[in-house]
């Protein structure tokens, strides 16, 4: 969950884990740790037809909840980091 100054297009205030609700570090409008976002819009044929969700989560979070996977997620060394 993200909270900014004034609507989504103020300056980043606060980003809280989804799952565990854990305050993530944010300095000066700048997310300093790893976080997870999803956003996804579903479409015809689902439970949620029309909606929109977005989350976030803790790298911690994001570790548990991959490991429960009955696939494991595809993984690929990174040269540049964001």
């Amino acid at each position: 969950m993200r909270r900014y100054e004034n609507g989504q297009d103020g300056k980043l205030m606060e980003v809280v884990c989804n799952k565990c609700g854990r305050k993530l570090n944010v300095v000066n409008g700048y997310l300093r740790e790893y976080c997870f976002t999803a956003d996804t819009s579903f479409g015809y044929f689902s439970h949620r037809d029309g909606m929109a969700h977005h989350f976030d989560l803790c790298e911690d979070c994001y570790e548990q909840w991959i490991s429960q996977f009955q696939i494991p997620v595809d993984e690929a060394e990174s040269t540049e980091l964001l």
